[in-house]
């Protein structure tokens, strides 16, 4: 069951003197490949468009690393420049680095290979990556289905777009070392350029999101199919039934061995490989694998993740006790749907990673009692009109943050709360979310759930989504046992 990524017919990945790392990033994107170079004594070259102090948080953070090592960096901050692209052995770019980039294609030109940390993970890796992906639902997915491995491996290692670096764990794995991997989309545009996938590969579900990045649906589907596309004949794809026409069409499933296709599907008449029964037992293969009673995560959406992850470990060998045991264990993960106080009878839930309609739409109905929801921030390109449908119909009271997304998705609310005739109340919009939180506290009654669920991105207002949630956690913590007032 166990074998190592790399085929031993691959020449090993020889890792060069010189490399320039592009894009170190104000949220330390580079960070991890920066310091592990630095780590294996590579002279490593930084170049950002960003300024030394916009960066000065991020070039902090490296220069423990230059001490531990004693190797420095050389920094090319505020430009780049084109002889550190054609003058290197090789150009690391960050994620966040669109392939098209003229610099990258400097090098292309120059003969200069271009990788990630991720697809530099993939070539050194020894032991097995289950690599999981989706527009939502991926970190959950992702730590559940560690913790299922746990229980037979304590010695997995779980990293990836986790803000954990994963070739930080490099050294521990060994051939019998399974990884799990959460990858975005952006990790596996690099990972499909350089034709690699994990030996088991899920993608959780699909929904429009990024496209300010990929440009197309057609081009964000194929970054996630990435997942899959390039194993081996032993490889296999975890997907939903309702995935199949989009990432496994008749023309893919001819060229792979039919084994090599797992599906999952909560309804109870699917004929997927995991599945509900009408009695809320999951299914595996015709096991009986747990029960809805074990599963502690909120919402029809986690049913959705924990199929997907008992399809993921019992495909790699994983039993049923040890399954079920594991899920039984755990509560979720911070930032989605995650109870942060009860305060006067209101129960104050944090889902800042809901930086999508559809993801704040599943989070809307998750919960049976009435809602104060807190939404809004900043456009990604998406079409909000479903998540105005879905308020409508499900929240007591919107607080909306202010943000570039705010303006549309109100006047698609207003038209969904015409058409539909319910009264929702609306306040804001705020430009702070300490503003919002309080207002949201002033209205809140006992029995409801304050949301924080903002369907938007987070970028302008804070630095990303978890930053979002971290303030969120803060002020609700701080509000204080009395009224709140109305200033």
């Amino acid at each position: 069951m166990i074998r190592p990524h790399q085929s031993p017919a691959e020449p090993p990945f020889q890792l060069p003197q010189h490399v320039l790392v592009m894009g170190l990033g104000v949220h330390g994107g580079g960070l991890g490949v920066a310091r592990w170079l630095l780590r294996q004594g590579v002279q490593v070259t930084v170049t950002d468009m960003a300024s030394p102090e916009a960066l000065a948080a991020s070039v902090a953070a490296l220069a423990e690393t230059e001490q531990e090592t004693g190797n420095r960096v050389h920094y090319v901050l505020g430009e780049h420049r084109a002889d550190d692209f054609t003058g290197h052995q090789i150009v690391v770019a960050n994620p966040a680095v669109r392939p098209d980039s003229p610099w990258l294609k400097l090098a292309h030109a120059a003969g200069v290979p271009v990788e990630t940390e991720m697809t530099i993970f993939f070539r050194l890796c020894r032991g097995p990556i289950l690599g999981i992906t989706g527009t939502k639902g991926k970190t959950t997915t992702t730590m559940l289905t560690g913790a299922i491995l746990r229980q037979h491996y304590p010695d997995t290692v779980v990293a990836g777009n986790l803000r954990v670096s994963a070739l930080a764990a490099l050294d521990q794995i060994t051939p019998a070392t399974p990884v799990v991997l959460e990858l975005s989309s952006f990790q596996l545009v690099g990972l499909g350029a350089a034709r690699l996938s994990p030996q088991y590969g899920c993608i959780t579900n699909f929904s429009p999101d990024h496209l300010n990045y990929h440009g197309t649906m057609d081009a964000y589907a194929e970054a996630k199919q990435q997942i899959f596309l390039h194993q081996d004949a032993a490889g296999r794809v975890v997907l939903h039934t309702d995935l199949l026409p989009l990432f496994y069409p008749p023309a893919v499933a001819t060229q792979r061995p039919p084994e090599s296709l797992i599906t999952f599907d909560a309804q109870p008449d699917s004929k997927a490989d995991c599945r509900l029964d009408a009695d809320g037992t999951l299914f595996y293969a015709g096991e009986a694998i747990l029960t809805l009673d074990d599963v502690r995560l909120h919402g029809p959406h986690n049913r959705e993740n924990v199929l997907a992850a008992v399809a993921l470990a019992r495909s790699f060998g994983i039993d049923a006790a040890q399954i079920r045991a594991a899920v039984r264990n755990f509560g979720g993960v911070e930032h989605r749907l995650e109870t942060v106080r009860m305060l006067k009878g209101v129960r104050y839930i944090n889902d800042t990673t809901a930086t999508n309609p559809v993801a704040a739409t599943a989070a809307l109905k998750s919960f049976q009692e009435p809602i104060v929801l807190i939404a809004g921030g900043a456009a990604k390109g998406l079409d909000s009109s479903g998540f105005a449908v879905a308020i409508a119909e499900h929240a007591r009271a919107v607080v909306l943050l202010q943000g570039s997304a705010t303006t549309q998705l109100e006047q698609e609310l207003w038209a969904a709360l015409n058409r539909n005739g319910r009264k929702v109340m609306l306040a804001g919009t705020f430009d702070t979310l300490e503003t919002a939180v309080r207002a949201a506290c002033r209205i809140a009654q006992p029995g409801d759930v304050v949301l924080l669920s903002p369907g938007c991105a987070s970028f302008g207002m804070f630095h990303n989504e978890f930053h979002r949630g971290e303030e969120f956690r803060r002020i609700v913590q701080s509000l204080p046992e009395t009224d709140v007032s109305d200033e």
